[in-house]
């Protein structure tokens, strides 16, 4: 996979101190990753950059919102987007990057791309199961709700004594007759 360069800070030529990066991602930016889940996209991403002497501290925080299908009616709707990760970045002798919270980077680097950071928290603000919210306050007319709700289990009525098969009932009473 490419990089996507406006995704890559160079931190050798920063202070030391915070440094503030805005970022705006689409669907262009899901497209990179053959991700389509996403109808449309409007993400705003807002980086604090902290570089101190032996580590480099990363706040990322999303708002916004992406166009999804509903998975119970298929209807698309736009789902709020609202969360953030916290990244540390230290220096090591070789790449690592099996601690999802901590990266090591060879002593040697120059630049760090967080493109894979920012996609991964976004697909994961998500949630699991997408519900139009339409569907939750009952505002939402669709043919799909209403095959659904004539197709739902209803509750079962009491069976009398005439319903149970006497058959069942000879059963019974060998149950009884110990």
């Amino acid at each position: 996979m490419r990089k996507l360069k406006e995704f890559t800070i160079p931190f050798v030529g920063l202070k030391q101190g915070k440094h503030q990066f805005k970022y705006e991602v689409d669907n262009k930016f899901f497209e990179h990753f053959d991700y389509d889940e996403f109808n449309s996209a409007n993400i705003k991403i807002d980086l604090l950059f902290e570089k101190k002497s032996t580590m480099l501290e990363l706040t990322f925080k999303a708002s916004g919102m992406v166009n999804v299908y509903c998975d119970l009616t298929n209807e698309p709707y736009d789902q709020p987007i609202d969360s953030e990760l916290f990244l540390v970045i230290k220096f090591g002798q070789e790449y690592n990057d099996d601690n999802e919270d901590i990266l090591i980077l060879p002593h040697g680097e120059y630049e760090v791309n967080i493109q894979q950071y920012i996609y991964e928290m976004l697909v994961l603000a998500v949630p699991s199961k997408r519900v139009h919210p339409g569907v939750l306050d009952g505002t939402l007319k669709s043919d799909v709700l209403e095959k659904l709700d004539e197709l739902s289990p209803r509750e079962k009525e009491t069976k009398t004594e005439e319903d149970i098969d006497p058959r069942w009932e000879k059963l019974k009473n060998l149950l009884n007759d110990k």
